[in-house]
């Protein structure tokens, strides 16, 4: 099949997989599988050729990052059971300064998010915001909005979480990675700004019904969890990977040569950084028993499975679209303005927001749309470290819009913080939509200046 009624296959799979997923609540990972058989087969493809194709897509795509998935999760677990989590907060409230507690509260999210999920960065962090709020003398909501935008921010922009990982490799530029990483953390700042400026604006007019008899006690709180590791501990299987990966990617730059460098391209390598980064998560364990080494671990796996089926469904369906002739489609339609210049970028962009809106998952609809603009970069000649790295976070700005009540991390929010629905709306939905429009506004900048 060729030319419109390819097209139309393709959209009729997108469409499949969104109704699949938002209207029969069937798990994004049949979805996509089952998306992937309706474009291959509907496609005139052999039925060999389509078994191969999403055989060759799983795979391929797990080889390449499911290592990096499973590994930033177990970091997760353990920053979470040990009280690095915490101890982070606790640093970085140092850092910053009672006086300024939302703006503490952005800045521990955005830390907390890249290895942990956002979900449960929140609850982790939900009786310390409280405390802290209660200590300063500010509205709960202020600071609910500042931890959830902060959380959210790094969750859809910054390796090694889950979802940039998916598309950094459904995009080809799992090699890049340190640079995906820079990228991630440059674009973040503004979003996490504008979180905290609608913390400011929205939060502080909020206020909650307080039906809770438990007194939070910020002192107490961190008393009452014992001894938390120290901060170097805590911080190091975060910062160690994210440094190994960045000088990797400089050397790479750079040219430069030898024994020395070819050993630090070794540990840059996301597979090796992020082992190391559980080496270092090891020393925060409290003790070496079946408790921490298997059980701790074990959650860490069960949280990376879905995540790895959600990718490796996402790299069958954005391979078996490969293997059709939309590739002659694209070199006919690569000449038009909407997919020169900068008005390319909006194009993830606008995919992803759409797939977050109407399913509820900011991974889902990363992996997804990642898979579908796949085939559209080499025709259109986006390659090399720079601009694949944007388009991730374009997807990435993207996922972020909007979360609302189909979205698990909506109700986390509302439901830990003790916002109603119509408040949690005003708060988290519309602050995640102002964060989506500022990142894809920045990421737009940097694509015509670097692109």
């Amino acid at each position: 099949m060729e030319g419109f009624g390819l097209v139309l296959v393709i959209v009729l799979g997108v469409v499949f997989v969104i109704l699949a997923t938002a209207k029969f609540n069937l798990h994004p990972f049949l979805s996509l599988l089952f998306g992937a058989f309706f474009i291959g087969i509907l496609a005139g493809m052999p039925l060999a050729n389509v078994v191969e194709a999403i055989n060759g897509g799983f795979g391929g795509l797990m080889g390449g990052i499911g290592l990096v998935i499973v590994f930033g999760t177990i970091i997760g677990v353990i920053l979470e059971k040990s009280g690095a989590a915490l101890r982070m907060a606790e640093v970085v409230l140092r850092f910053v300064g009672e006086k300024r507690p939302q703006l503490a509260m952005s800045l521990i999210g955005s830390i907390v998010s890249v290895p942990v999920f956002c979900d449960s960065g929140y609850v982790i962090l939900s009786s310390l915001k409280k405390a802290l709020a209660k200590k300063t003398g500010v509205t709960v909501a202020s600071m609910a909005i500042a931890l959830s935008t902060g959380l959210f921010a790094t969750h859809t922009l910054v390796p090694p979480t889950p979802g940039p990982i998916a598309a950094a490799g459904n995009i080809g530029a799992e090699d890049y990675l340190g640079t995906v990483i820079l990228f991630g953390l440059i674009v973040s700042i503004p979003a996490i700004i504008t979180g905290y400026i609608w913390a400011m604006k929205a939060g502080t007019k909020i206020e909650i019904e307080d039906n809770e008899e438990e007194d939070y006690d910020y002192d107490e709180i961190i008393k009452g969890f014992g001894e938390m590791p120290s901060t170097f501990k805590s911080f190091a299987p975060i910062i160690v990977p994210i440094l190994l990966i960045g000088f990797s990617s400089v050397i790479t730059f750079a040219g430069w040569s030898g024994n020395l460098f070819d050993f630090f391209l070794f540990l840059g390598s996301p597979v090796v950084a992020l082992l190391v980064g559980v080496l270092f998560a090891f020393l925060l364990l409290p003790k070496f028993d079946q408790e921490t080494l298997t059980d701790w671990v074990g959650v860490g796996l069960k949280d990376a499975a879905p995540i790895l089926l959600i990718t490796g469904a996402g790299g069958a369906f954005g391979s078996v679209i490969s293997s059709t002739s939309i590739a002659d489609l694209i070199k006919g339609l690569a000449g038009s303005e909407l997919f020169t210049g900068a008005l390319f970028i909006f194009i993830p962009f606008i995919i992803a927001a759409a797939l977050k809106s109407a399913q509820g998952s900011s991974t889902a609809a990363i992996v997804i749309t990642s898979t579908l603009i796949a085939p559209l970069l080499p025709q259109l000649g986006v390659e090399g470290a720079v601009p694949l790295s944007l388009v991730v976070m374009a997807i990435g700005a993207g996922a972020m819009c909007v979360s609302h009540v189909n979205d698990s991390y909506f109700w986390v929010v509302k439901e830990f913080s003790g916002m109603s629905i119509t408040q949690a709306y005003r708060a988290q939905t519309m602050g995640t939509l102002l964060q989506g429009i500022v990142t894809i506004v920045v990421t737009s900048i940097l694509w015509f200046v670097f692109v």
